[in-house]
């Protein structure tokens, strides 16, 4: 007796609604065990893979790669019970590529689309090579046969064009969504300082070699500005608060997240009550955070459930720079490039110290900015007075 099973896309985080396929790892027709990875999608900047709920043989596709797809709405159908166990063997006689009536049905959208564009007429894809799971055709295999058309011809054939769109990335645009309902939800004011941090990059050149040794983490300025926010909320813990309606939500830990760059984005993982962290510690979960989003095996519970966010833009060059707060947070805190000046110490005498910009973005209807700027100041005495490790 076979029964076919409904695969839903389950909820894979706390406030995560929707998701876009990124790739199946199973083909119609092939055995699927319990458990077994099935596909991989991207949810809210992380991506996520959904293992079989059931053992069976893999049916219909309903959600190709490129789909998004609300929570609960179908992936594909599973066949389950005796019947199905043959499946496997009865498919492998069959060859991969389907038969050329069908072809349309086996090819993705997105990759239907890609040819539609280049002018690849349906009877030439065999010429293709395929990188596919099961022999399918990708866009990448799309892609790198369009020079070979070219120069096979000749002066290229097709008209050249000025302008190229770009289908947005389900991160990017993730990023898009949670950007513009921050930006027009919650009125923006930012503040900025600039702090002295040359005695932390003077106990940072002293120590680095020792605490990489030790620690196995490299020591960099971030842990330090990162336990001077921690420290300096004790003061103002309206900056760690959040907005739920007319209720102000007084936040008593600190999830502070740190801005990590990757190849199509940001991730912003999230260091979990890092108030009760020495500087050894945030280091080490730095690097480790860090790693992970840019191998892209962060979970989704790693970058959910921040109250602050910190992001680095110094680190390309940047003087200054005004963020755009992270919803439902209320603030955030920018770090601008390290640049000697000649400055005039409180002994009228002349030095050259190692100064960086910092600024505060901040939701208005939360605070004012009086207070911000009472944080600022806050943070900026840890930095330049607290540098023990």
């Amino acid at each position: 007796m076979e029964n076919e099973v409904k695969i839903s896309l389950p909820k894979l985080g706390e406030s995560i609604v929707s998701a876009t396929v990124v790739q199946w790892f199973k083909n119609e027709g092939d055995r699927v065990e319990l458990d077994e990875p099935l596909l991989e999608v991207s949810t809210d900047k992380v991506n996520s893979e959904i293992p079989s709920p059931v053992a069976g043989v893999l049916g219909r596709i309903l959600a190709p790669a490129d789909t998004e797809l609300q929570v609960g709405e179908t992936l594909a159908f599973m066949r389950v019970g005796e019947s199905s166990v043959s499946a496997p063997a009865q498919r492998a006689a069959a060859p991969v590529p389907p038969p050329s009536s069908d072809m349309e049905d086996f090819l993705s959208p997105s990759v239907m689309r890609l040819l539609k564009e280049k002018k690849i007429p349906l009877s030439d894809i065999d010429k293709i090579p395929r990188s596919g799971q099961g022999g399918r055709l990708t866009k990448q295999d799309v892609e790198g046969y369009v020079p070979e058309i070219a120069s096979s011809q000749g002066p290229c054939p097709y008209k050249k064009i000025d302008v190229e769109r770009v289908k947005m990335s389900a991160m990017r645009k993730a990023i898009a969504d949670n950007m513009v309902k921050s930006f027009y939800e919650a009125p923006h004011a930012s503040l900025i300082t600039e702090v002295d941090v040359t005695r932390i990059l003077q106990l940072i050149q002293e120590q680095k070699t020792s605490f990489l040794a030790q620690h196995g983490a490299k020591l960099t300025i971030t842990p330090f500005v990162a336990r001077a926010i921690c420290r300096a909320l004790h003061a103002f813990p309206l900056i760690n608060a959040s907005l739920e309606g007319d209720t102000i939500v007084m936040k008593h830990f600190v999830n502070l997240g740190v801005a990590v760059s990757v190849d199509q984005g940001v991730m912003v993982p999230v260091i979990r009550n890092s108030q009760a962290l020495s500087i050894t510690q945030i280091s080490q979960q730095i690097a480790d955070l860090a790693l992970k989003s840019r191998e892209h095996r962060l979970s989704p519970s790693e970058v959910q459930g921040g109250t602050i966010t910190m992001t680095n833009f110094g680190m390309t060059g940047t003087l200054i720079g005004i963020p755009i707060i992270r919803y439902p947070e209320v603030a955030i805190v920018g770090l601008g490039a390290i640049v000697k000046k000649v400055a005039a110490m409180p002994d009228n005498s002349i030095a050259i110290r190692s100064v960086m910009m910092i600024s505060l973005t901040f939701d208005h209807r939360v605070l004012d900015g009086l207070y911000g700027c009472g944080f600022l100041n806050e943070l900026k005495k840890h930095l330049e007075d607290d540098i023990s490790l």
